[in-house]
Order: structure tokens, then sequence, then C-alpha cells
């Protein structure tokens, strides 16, 4: 099936991921990463969970999980088809976020056109063994993954106030203290992207 007629399914668990064109940079400082996740709260959460997240600079990763209100509570249109349907409502969610942050990125940078590949990448996360495995991949991008200030890691192992699945992703890996062993000791990876 074509990525741009992949629904995201309600309850479903996904690996959202992109990158900048040719490998670019997408974010040149702090004041990007914050205004990048600002934007993904203003477009996103109340359509998905948050489970994990890592900014790079020139890439992202983010593992969630679509909320089933977002497409029951909708009134569709049975002549509307693919990205038109309400079903589609995520993704086209995701094209807001994703849009609203390049205008803003290509305006402070006097520069045009797209920032990131399009469109979008996702795979559906099918079972707990390939999710557990997600979560420390996408923590472990940065080498200094422990002080990373950009990626989900330490609002894992913090107790402050968030808006991660933090509870349910701890339960996955038994309690903080396997979280934190397995991060660092993680198995070898087979991902293909």
């Amino acid at each position: 099936m074509n990525i741009i007629n992949e629904i995201l399914e309600e309850d479903g668990f996904y690996h959202i991921y992109n990158r900048g064109i040719n490998g670019s940079q997408i974010f040149d400082n702090e004041e990007n990463y914050l205004f990048f996740l600002s934007k993904f709260l203003k477009y996103l959460l109340d359509y998905v969970d948050v489970y994990a997240y890592c900014l790079m600079p020139n890439h992202f990763h983010f593992l969630i999980k679509v909320k089933s209100s977002v497409i029951n509570n909708r009134i569709d249109n049975p002549n509307l088809k693919g990205l038109h349907s309400s079903a589609s409502i995520v993704s086209k969610q995701f094209g807001k976020f994703i849009s609203s942050y390049t205008q803003s990125y290509n305006k402070l940078n006097n520069r045009h056109g797209a920032l990131l590949e399009s469109p979008f990448k996702r795979i559906q996360v099918k079972n707990e063994e390939y999710l557990k495995n997600l979560v420390l991949y996408i923590h472990l991008n940065p080498k200094d993954y422990k002080s990373y200030k950009f990626s989900s890691y330490l609002g894992m192992i913090s107790v402050s106030k968030t808006n991660l699945k933090r509870e349910e992703i701890i339960e996955i890996f038994e309690d903080v203290e396997n979280f934190i062993y397995l991060h660092e000791n993680p198995p070898k990876f087979d991902f293909k992207f």
C-alpha cells in the first residue's frame, strides 16, 4: 500500500519518523527544538498518546498510539475516501504540524520549500517486544542519551509531570531500574527504515 494512503488506525502504535531533505539539519538551536515540540503538542496531543520521542539535529522519532476517541467521535461522510475520510484525521494533523514548523523555520532562516522529506514515515508496531526495543532505539539515538534534553528518556526516569505515557512504558520494562539497565545494556537492534 502507498504510504500516503495508509491510515493511522485507532489504538494502533506507530513509529513516526522523518529527516531533513538530503539529511540536512532541521534544528539550528534550542529554540527550534522547543518550538517543534510546542507545535507537536498543539496539533497532535488531542489525537495521539506519546510513548517515546527523540529530536536529533537532522531527524526525529516519535512512538505514538492513536487515541480511539479521535476516530470514534468524528462523523464520517461515506463519500470521502483515502486522506479525505475522517479516519485519516491523524495523518492530516501530522501534515499540519510538519507544515507549521516548516513555515516558521523557513521564515526565520529566509528560505523556502520543503524542510523534511515527504511523506513522513510510519511503521505500525505490532508486538510488545518490538515496542520495547523501539523505545530503546529511539532513546539511544544521541550518544549522550542520559543528559540529552530533546528525548523522552529523562522524562521516563523522572517523577515530574509529563504528557508521556511513562507508567505504561515503565510497566513494559517491569520497573525503572530495568528500564535504565536495558538502556545501558541494549540488545542488538535489527531495525530497517
